[in-house]
């Protein structure tokens, strides 16, 4: 039998993306007064592994992803993810986003980003959200599984999240929760 225990505190991420380098730099802003301080910011990169968003935000897109300082319970990707859909509806212009935000958390062992839409590898969680299990750390690094996005299985990308990982074990073995 397993005995329930309360999950580690995990690391929030984000994506960005958007026509408009300066919204994202003022979301970032916005984000920060809702969620903490960031600890990391990517820097810009294009967002060209599909021109699925195209219609509705143009082109081309830039992407920025960040990470913050204060760790998060698991479960509370819930409600970020119910706030920064708030945030993108604020942006919006004719109906359409601005702004894209991908909200989620890296564990020791996994990448996972919050959504509201289902698929068969999504776990539904309340609210109408879902958790979408990205990449799983395993011999060293992040892994892509068969579903990940490709902008998120690139190589580049990868090393940016295994960077945050590390600092968010440092973090875990300066507070004394992880050997």
């Amino acid at each position: 039998m397993s005995t329930p225990q309360e999950a580690k505190k995990v690391k929030m991420i984000s994506s960005l993306f958007s026509r408009e380098e300066e919204l994202i730099e003022n979301v970032i802003a916005q984000m920060e007064m809702f969620f903490g301080p960031t600890d990391w910011i990517s820097k810009n990169v294009i967002f060209n592994r599909t021109r699925y968003y195209e219609k509705e935000m143009g082109w081309p897109l830039y992407r920025r992803f960040i990470s913050f300082s204060r760790l998060i319970s698991p479960d509370s990707i819930v409600d970020i993810k119910l706030t920064t859909n708030k945030i993108e509806n604020e942006h919006r212009f004719d109906k359409n986003r601005r702004i894209n935000i991908d909200p989620g958390y890296i564990s020791l062992e996994r990448l996972v980003l919050a959504t509201g839409k289902n698929y068969i590898h999504r776990i539904y969680l309340t609210k109408g959200i879902y958790a979408d299990l990205t990449l799983v750390f395993h011999a060293g690094t992040f892994n892509p599984l068969v579903w990940t996005y490709p902008d998120y299985a690139d190589e580049t990308t990868i090393s940016y999240f295994n960077m945050v990982r590390n600092n968010y074990l440092k973090r875990l073995r300066e507070e004394g929760h992880e050997r």
